[in-house]
């Protein structure tokens, strides 16, 4: 059989063959500490759950316009002036069944077959895919420690070619957690502006920040395309649900979009996600957000003694990014022993990286302190049996 050789650059994603194997092994009776998954152990805060119950119950399950509940868009808009400080007009928000809607809009309205796509090498793997299934080349460039973890205007500049279209970011990123501060993120939109391209910025995780204020390229670049989630900050993971902020001019070619490939997002989603901007929800995520960074906090501190805490910790998302270099060169097999011997499941960096992915991995911690404790302890016994092998 021959499928779409649209396909042949989409990677599976590893880290589910993991999960697969962790719960496998759970359900052999088996203790397995989960860090691979990117969705903490928090339900979706009450208010957003009754909320979603009400809107069942009184029928609101019929589509809503392609562009998503107008009281939905009216609401983000006012979280986007109240915490940012942006003036982002409902009518340029589009919301989606998740950021991979979002992306899918994103990608087929900005990109054509042959036009070449920057982002960071690491990054979430579905940014690539996403781009490429448009029919883009992308043009991963290699970051480290030197520009943050992130694309910088530097970097921009140096890798821009004449038929390079879009410069796609991702603040706070997966996998590393870093962030562009308001003056990187301005550099970098003035690049892309002065060479004709158009800017994505991915801000999933955005509102997880523990050492930088939270900040949105709508407020900086107000010609930038922003995609946002309901699923992390929110903690609205299965409800499906997120929006892109768009140029005014980009509206209509988006709705039409929007209409052809997937009608609208949930109705009853939308009418719950309303009450996560009510004050009693905000103040549950702000104890969430406290939390995650304890368990950061936590882990870093653990991690010092093994050598194995990064020198430039991540400021956001609920991710680390390890170099395990020391002990091995190959992070799929360092992931699935880790597994077998010692029952953590942790995620190959060769998920992320197409450069210097087999040399690291990613830890969520997305588990509590005391799990996190155990992990640590776990992963010494783990490498001092690999000291000095390779």
């Amino acid at each position: 059989m021959s499928w779409s050789s649209r396909l042949e650059g989409v990677a599976p994603f590893r880290v589910m063959n993991l999960l697969e194997a962790a719960q496998a092994r759970e359900a052999a009776g088996h203790d397995v500490i989960h860090l691979e998954i990117g969705e903490p152990d928090f339900p979706t805060p009450a208010p957003i759950v009754e909320a979603g119950q009400q809107a069942l119950n009184a029928g609101h399950t019929r589509y809503t316009p392609a562009a998503g509940l107008p009281a939905l868009r009216e609401a983000i808009a006012a979280h986007y002036a109240e915490c940012f400080g942006a003036s982002v007009a409902p009518e340029r928000i589009l919301v989606t069944p998740g950021a991979s809607g979002a992306l899918l809009l994103a990608s087929q309205l900005l990109v054509e077959s042959g036009d070449r796509v920057l982002m960071a090498d690491p990054t979430y793997p579905c940014n690539r895919h996403f781009m490429a299934l448009a029919g883009a080349a992308i043009d991963a460039v290699p970051v480290g420690e030197e520009s943050g973890w992130q694309l910088d205007a530097g970097l921009v500049a140096t890798h821009w070619r004449e038929d390079t279209r879009l410069a796609m970011l991702a603040t706070p990123s997966n996998p590393t957690g870093h962030m562009l501060d308001a003056d990187q993120l301005g550099d970098v939109a003035g690049a892309v502006a002065e060479r004709g391209g158009h800017l994505l910025v991915d801000e999933i995780y955005q509102g997880l920040s523990y050492d930088l204020a939270p900040l949105s390229a709508a407020s900086v670049a107000p010609g930038a395309f922003v995609v946002n989630s309901f699923s992390k900050y929110f903690g609205m993971t299965g409800w499906r649900l997120g929006w892109l902020v768009a140029p005014e001019a980009a509206v209509e070619p988006l709705s039409r979009l929007a209409q052809n490939v997937f009608l609208a997002a949930s109705t009853p989603a939308q009418h719950a996600a309303l009450a996560a901007f009510r004050p009693e929800c905000r103040d549950i995520l702000e104890q969430r957000r406290i939390e995650l960074q304890r368990r950061r906090d936590a882990l870093l501190d653990g991690l010092v003694s093994l050598g194995l805490a990064p020198s430039l910790p991540p400021q956001g998302a609920f991710y680390l990014w390890l170099d395990i270099s020391r002990y091995s060169s190959d992070s799929e097999a360092f992931c699935r022993q880790l597994l077998e011997e010692e029952n953590i499941a942790i995620t190959p960096g060769t998920d992320f990286a197409l450069q210097g992915g087999e040399r690291h991995v990613r830890i969520a911690f997305t588990t509590d302190v005391g799990r996190l404790e155990e992990a640590v302890g776990r992963l010494e016994r783990f490498l001092a049996r690999r000291k000095g092998t390779r």
